[in-house]
């Protein structure tokens, strides 16, 4: 018996060893620095966007929560059609680097013009949200679908690929930390008293660090995988090929219930500390432990994951997630100590899922391939992003939602109990069940390490044979 358990762990370390294709440290910083470009924008749009949008651009709770879910839901379906157009972009620079360069600038102006208050009416006001706040998650999506497709093409193994997730993880997780940690203090120091001057000017200077990024990161990338060249293009036939793909299916409602609690949970933390702790500076301090506990969850992430599988990790990750989340009910607003405490278990849990979901996507990619013949990486990557931004605009309107049922008041300075306890059920409880029931997708989710691998080595054959 052991000496059977050596000889196939000999065998599938040489297949490891024949399919890996390693990358340098400096291809994987540079494409993680285009992670932390958007996630300048993105996370402000977790973190701050509700708050922002009701206490200093004067929209109600309600108000907000339509907006995010009426567009959102609208500019997800731009995803798929991203998607599309970036499999069937062919340029000297790949398919999807190109895109990185050519939207780095409209990116940049959109953010900043995205959390300006204009001095006009409110009826003007509503027309300028809705204005800038579609043109942001379109830009977002031009950007990211092919940001995101390109893990999958960088590398043929699977390993490699949690690698390069975990680095951009670490990027975006880190322009989280910023963002959380120091935009509010970023706001009050150029605005001296103007909320308004203090969103704008902290979003103009990350917006420029964003522009710069996006450059890098399209400088320093490669593409190395191809589709056979004899496979034909067929919009039909890749549409068939997805929803024939058990893992994308399942990957994708597990996608939608993820953001949808980050976005639940995000969305109320800065109202909790607000109006029911009692102390909006402590949602700094919150925010900087948390995310740093993340950040080391994410490092961590690659090592578990090749000893447990990805499916493992990621539903253990999630529960963990759901009852530190759930936690939060239970301890009083004033134990400043144990609520940060809570909120660095939870992000450590969380963030050892982080860079498994980008991964994955690569795998179905793969998956997809493997069972047909053919590849669509950009489709499937936008697919999973589709559900993506429809939960997020799920959970940024049921948050305003959920705060607007409740009888959260914008304008008022303090909230009633019932409102405050309302913000409470929305951090723990509703966010809870939302990481619950992505754990529960992912027992479906049927490529386990053994697969990957297999797959992964059978894939690699095959283009051997149409490369000669």
């Amino acid at each position: 018996m052991r000496l059977a358990f050596k000889l196939t762990r000999w065998c599938v370390g040489n297949n490891e060893e024949r399919m890996i294709q390693k990358l340098s440290i400096g291809e994987k910083v540079g494409y993680s620095l285009g992670d932390m470009a958007a996630n300048f924008v993105f996370q402000a749009m977790l973190a701050l966007q509700l708050d922002f949008y009701t206490h200093t651009f004067g929209l109600t709770a309600a108000q907000a929560g339509t907006l995010f879910l009426v567009v959102g839901l609208a500019v997800a379906c731009l995803n798929p059609v991203m998607g599309v157009i970036a499999d069937r972009t062919n340029t000297r620079w790949g398919k999807f680097r190109p895109w990185l360069l050519w939207t780095a600038l409209p990116f940049g102006i959109i953010g900043v013009l995205t959390f300006t208050t204009p001095n006009i009416s409110p009826a003007g006001k509503i027309i300028y949200a809705w204005t800038t706040y579609i043109l942001l998650r379109v830009i977002y999506t031009v950007n990211n679908v092919p940001y995101a497709s390109l893990t999958a093409v960088m590398t043929t193994d699977p390993d490699e690929r949690t690698s390069i997730s975990s680095y951009r993880q670490i990027a975006a997780n880190s322009a989280g930390f910023i963002v959380a940690s120091l935009a509010i203090p970023m706001v009050k120091f150029f605005g001296h008293g103007d909320d308004a001057l203090g969103y704008q000017l902290t979003m103009g200077l990350l917006s420029a660090v964003s522009v710069v990024f996006f450059v890098i990161a399209f400088l320093v990338t490669k593409e190395r995988i191809q589709p056979d060249p004899q496979q034909k293009t067929s919009l039909g036939q890749d549409l068939k090929d997805l929803f024939q793909n058990r893992p994308w299916i399942v990957l994708f409602l597990a996608t939608l219930f993820y953001f949808m609690a980050i976005l639940v949970r995000g969305n109320v933390m800065l109202p909790y500390f607000r109006f029911v702790a009692g102390n909006v500076d402590l949602f700094s301090w919150f925010n900087g432990f948390g995310l740093a506990s993340l950040l080391l969850g994410v490092a961590c992430s690659t090592a578990v994951s090749v000893r447990v599988g990805k499916r493992q990790l990621f539903i253990a990750s999630m529960v963990l997630a759901g009852v530190f989340s759930v936690v939060l009910l239970v301890i009083p607003p004033s134990a400043t100590v144990p609520i940060i405490g809570a909120e660095v278990l939870r992000q450590f849990s969380f963030g050892l899922s982080g860079p498994i979901l980008w991964a994955m996507m690569g795998d179905v990619a793969d998956y997809g391939e493997w069972k047909t013949g053919r590849r669509a990486s950009g489709t499937v990557t936008s697919a999973v992003v589709f559900a993506l931004w429809a939960g997020l605009a799920l959970g940024g309107a049921i948050a305003g939602w959920l705060l607007s049922f409740y009888g959260f008041v914008s304008e008022a300075a303090v909230q009633s109990a019932h409102a405050q306890s309302g913000i409470l059920l929305t951090a723990s409880v509703y966010a809870g069940l939302a990481f619950f029931a992505t754990a529960a997708c992912l027992f479906f989710y049927p490529i386990t390490r053994e697969v990957n691998l297999e797959i992964a080595n059978e894939l690699a054959e095959r283009r051997k044979k149409f490369a000669s």
